[in-house]
């Protein structure tokens, strides 16, 4: 009995540990990753802006390529910044060890991220930075409190802080539009105006688009197997028909 409570325990710790990490509620987001246009955005927003300090070294640029419609040679031009070969996996040239000299730990591999946290914690995750000076980076995480990792889409999103802004009242579990049912609130996250190049609309399309990337990565079978599916249901289909046809063509003298 107390070897299947340790185990039961053992469970649930990655379960505790993501409550802890959360921080807030998350915002569901619906991800496609048949949207090739969402997936090439989101690649050249992954190789811009994370591969300075992530690999996804479980994947390779010749596969991104293919399954995302790029051409080998735009694919070296464009996304491809570190001499490797279209056959390479994504890996980064930064070591280990200086990697946790200089942030305290090492940056994670991202090839299965997506899995491991999923698509609505990664959507708030890279949302939520707040300036924070008490930080060595100078921001802080509402979803991931404490995190020892600096705002690298800040460019494209703004600077952002903790402040009161006007938010919608939510009365019945709908969310009223009008103004006057309005209010303020604090502690919420807001923009400092002028301080990205993005709106934030174009900065939540961009963040999801990526999203979308890093959950191909982390199972790019996925569109595979729903071209394959498709087949095997059209089969299956065909498989009826002849099926019932067989039937009828066995029973038509008993009827």
């Amino acid at each position: 009995m107390k070897a299947l409570l340790a185990v039961l325990l053992i469970a649930l710790l990655p379960a505790l540990s993501f409550a802890e990490e959360r921080g807030a509620d998350l915002e569901s987001v619906d991800i496609d990753v048949s949207n090739k246009a969402a997936l090439q955005d989101g690649a050249g927003t992954f190789v811009n802006y994370c591969m300075g300090c992530h690999s996804a070294r479980f994947q390779r640029y010749e596969r991104v390529a293919d399954d995302l419609g790029i051409p080998h040679d735009l694919m070296l031009e464009k996304l491809v910044f570190t001499g490797a070969k279209i056959g390479d996996h994504m890996t980064i040239g930064m070591q280990p060890a200086d990697a946790k000299n200089w942030f305290g730990a090492a940056p994670p591999d991202l090839t299965l991220v997506a899995r491991v946290r999923g698509t609505d914690w990664l959507y708030g995750y890279l949302r939520s930075f707040y300036e924070d000076p008490t930080r060595p980076w100078g921001v802080n995480n509402r979803i991931y409190p404490n995190v020892g990792m600096p705002n690298v889409l800040e460019g494209l999103q703004g600077r952002q802080r903790l402040g009161c802004k006007e938010v919608q009242r939510v009365e019945d579990k709908k969310t009223h539009t009008d103004a006057i049912l309005s209010h303020e609130a604090c502690d919420q996250l807001v923009i400092i105006p002028d301080t990205g190049t993005l709106t934030e609309a174009q900065f939540n399309e961009k963040v999801k688009n990526l999203v979308t990337f890093l959950a191909y990565s982390a199972n790019p079978n996925t569109l595979q197997h729903r071209r394959i599916g498709t087949y095997v249901l059209l089969y299956l289909a065909v498989l009826f028909i002849l099926a019932w046809l067989l039937k009828r063509e066995f029973w038509k003298d008993v009827h």
